[in-house]
């Protein structure tokens, strides 16, 4: 029977042809010829795309598909439920430990010895690979298996992973599978207080918590998810991560089916499914890992957290991401009170919405340890309350990053992960280290005595006992802090006004400005910039010796740090001197992940220079006598440039080649690279103000609520306008 042919978006054929999706709606307006749909419905239409690439051909639209976008049209022409993406994913180990040169001689072989080859691949990681071994390749597969080849060899690993990965989910219709973002992910790594070497993640979806234990030392690592392709992808993700590393993951439900029955380890990390009612309460009543007490129906998550207890070493540690309600619904009071009762909660930490999926809701952290046989008696809890991390600028939108169990949609947030961070571990660092002489820092962490929590609710809200209260500072002081932000506010203010100011435009004239443009990989075959990226740490060196880690005293600069306008603030371990640029002044960084609040552009000043590139950035270096680096970063970071140049659906990829660049003389560069320069200083000082009026707004309503404050006679305080001028 013929197979169903290959449907695509309206989305999927402008990253096709590389031009932006009003382009393609231009066409099917203009051109009677267009591709009439082939399914879908009336406001979201799909494409027979064998007939969009026809038609695309015939007019020189498809010069410039990238490796990675060639993936994803290969993977299209697959039929719906195939598994062609999941058969995929274990090469992708396989290509990773291969040089360019290799991997572009593969791409060259005949269909059928790569076919054979892909094969051979396949069978030889069968034991360490889950689902491997069904991995059986034929002649027809040839495009899809040098699509991936290529991927591979000029996008990296992780792309080519994130795309087969995306593909299958969608294919099988699997919901709420989300990655937890990197920055969650080693703060949950780091709360576990002492050295990882055996780490379990009985949830594993793309092992983000896993690599995260990796950078802390961990050496054998333990994954289990019930989603085939999550498994999957985890297992060759965490060997490409951590060569060294011995890797196990299984597939299947960790509650239902452990796949380590009787293995204890250091530490348990998990960001398990939320809200699920069909987690196996009646079949599993009488289990013996609900030492606290059989978790109610809607309390899959106490479930989680006994399961993780249940795989320690009596005196080690578990850290799960787990939603708010866990710590209130009454369902849960009863394992509650004997999880603080035995002294297994250490601590609760509340994080701001944003910080991982569901985004509209802020998740919790939960860190327990598992008592030891006449051990120490446990007598306070930590509670810490990080969901109003200062600096903290919230937008409408979604995020790229999120975990299993989360809804799409909600607030998109910025967070400061370095400030909270440090907030979260050096509160937590103090408390593990001397729990009993734990001194409270008002409005962000408190030990509570455990005979204070157990009651009839058991709420272990961290909003519940770390109140914001200015009751605790002397009135004298609380005004002096509200008078020096409120001064700090009123020279941010006048700042942006004189920034407004130094912008000068005027209409292009009757017409809208067009120019001859190029790509940037045109303009760097020619000579005009250099590309730049740090490429994963993919396969394992034959001596370690021979590539040494960057100096430890080499920051990185990360996509973050380039959305919140901060100075390099990444952590330089795990990177090689080998594959690690440095960023000079005048060079123009991109972020790789579009979407989110904050620039995706910014040109390293003096103060950038010697910092590391880190892994999810574009470093654009121009030639100082043809590319103005101001003009090319205002150019580089349009958003109808960008969005040309991405692609994905839930994450968005930018293709630093396909951003394209105007042609014009290089006195007629720096004249729009000086706007450009003064939109930037614009946008900066706005920050800078919105973040300010924000502080001085919070400080100044909890001091009149707390009493610290009192409303003045005149209505004005001291630093009202009339005194600053």
């Amino acid at each position: 029977m013929p197979q169903p042919s290959a449907q695509v978006t309206a989305a999927e054929i402008s990253r096709i042809a590389g031009v932006t999706r009003a382009t393609v709606s231009n066409w099917r307006r203009r051109h009677d010829d267009f591709p009439t749909p082939s399914g879908g419905t009336e406001s979201s239409p799909l494409y027979d795309l064998p007939a969009v690439r026809a038609w695309l051909d015939a007019r020189g639209h498809t010069a410039e598909i990238t490796p990675l976008e060639e993936l994803r049209t290969s993977l299209r022409l697959h039929p719906q439920g195939s598994g062609a993406a999941a058969n995929l994913l274990p090469l992708v180990l396989t290509a990773a430990r291969r040089t360019p040169d290799e991997l572009t001689a593969l791409a060259e072989l005949p269909d059928a010895d790569l076919a054979v080859r892909a094969n051979s691949a396949a069978s030889m990681l069968a034991e360490t690979v889950p689902g491997a071994e069904a991995s059986r390749f034929s002649a027809g597969d040839a495009p899809a298996l040098r699509a991936l080849v290529r991927c591979v060899r000029d996008e990296g690993s992780e792309a080519a992973l994130g795309v087969l990965a995306e593909r299958e989910l969608e294919d099988s219709a699997t919901s709420g599978t989300y990655q937890t973002p990197a920055p969650l992910a080693d703060l949950v790594a780091r709360l576990v207080p002492r050295p990882l070497s055996r780490v379990l993640d009985p949830a594993c979806g793309s092992g983000t918590l896993l690599t995260a234990a990796t950078r802390r030392g961990a050496t054998e690592l333990y994954g289990q998810d019930s989603v085939p392709v999550q498994a999957r992808r985890s297992a060759v993700a965490l060997m490409l991560s951590a060569p060294g590393a011995t890797v196990t993951v299984r597939t299947g439900d960790s509650l239902r089916a452990d796949a380590f029955g009787g293995l204890a380890v250091d530490a348990v990390l998990c960001n398990p499914p939320y809200g699920d009612r069909d987690w196996g309460h009646d079949e599993l009543a009488y289990d013996p890992r609900w030492a606290y007490g059989v978790p109610a129906r809607a309390e899959s998550e106490l479930a989680w957290v006994q399961h993780a207890l249940a795989h320690l070493v009596p005196g080690c540690h578990a850290v799960l991401i787990l939603p708010p309600a866990t710590a209130s619904r009454a369902s849960g009071r009863r394992v509650r009170m004997e999880l603080v009762r035995s002294g297994a909660l250490r601590a609760v930490v509340a994080l701001p919405a944003g910080a991982a999926a569901p985004l509209h809701v802020g998740l919790q952290i939960w860190v327990l340890q598992r008592p030891e046989p006449n051990g120490p008696e446990r007598r306070s809890v930590l509670f810490i309350d990080a969901s109003e991390e200062p600096g903290t600028v919230r937008t409408r939108g979604t995020t790229e990053a999120g975990s299993r169990g989360g809804t799409r949609g909600g607030g998109r947030a910025s967070l400061n992960w370095t400030a909270l961070t440090d907030r979260v571990l050096t509160a937590w660092a103090a408390f593990a280290d001397a729990p009993d002489e734990f001194t409270d820092v008002p409005g962000i962490a408190r030990a509570v005595p455990v005979v204070d929590l157990i009651g009839d609710l058991i709420d272990l809200s961290p909003a519940r006992h770390v109140r914001v209260s200015r009751t605790d500072i002397e009135p004298a002081e609380l005004a002096r802090e509200a008078d020096d932000s409120r001064r700090r506010l009123v020279a941010a203010a006048g700042s942006l006004g004189r920034a407004a100011g130094h912008i000068g435009w005027q209409a292009a004239g009757p017409a809208t400005q067009e120019w001859r443009t190029a790509t940037a990989s045109d303009l760097a075959r020619g000579g005009a910039l250099t590309l730049l990226r740090t490429a994963p740490d993919a396969k394992e060196p034959k001596e370690p010796q021979s590539t040494p880690s960057v100096p430890t005293h080499n920051a990185v600069l990360t996509g973050e740090d380039i959305a919140r306008g901060t100075g390099p603030t990444g952590d330089p371990s795990g990177l090689r001197t080998d594959s690690t640029p440095v960023i000079a002044a005048g060079d123009v960084l991109v972020r790789s992940l579009a979407g989110g609040s904050g620039p995706m552009v910014r040109v390293a000043a003096e103060s950038d220079e010697g910092a590391l590139l880190g892994r999810q950035v574009h470093l654009f270096r121009p030639d100082p006598a043809r590319l103005d680096p101001w003009f090319l970063a205002g150019f580089l970071g349009a958003e109808e440039n960008l969005a040309a140049a991405s692609t994905g659906s839930t994450i968005l990829h930018v293709s630093p080649g396909r951003l394209r660049v105007p042609l014009l003389p290089l006195e007629e560069q720096r004249r729009y690279g000086e706007a450009f320069r003064r939109v930037h200083e614009l946008r900066a000082e706005a920050r800078r103000a919105t973040e300010l009026a924000e502080q001085t707004a919070r400080l100044l309503a909890s001091g009149l609520t707390g009493g610290g404050l009192v409303p003045s006679s005149t209505g004005t305080g001291p630093c009202a306008p009339s005194d600053s001028a």
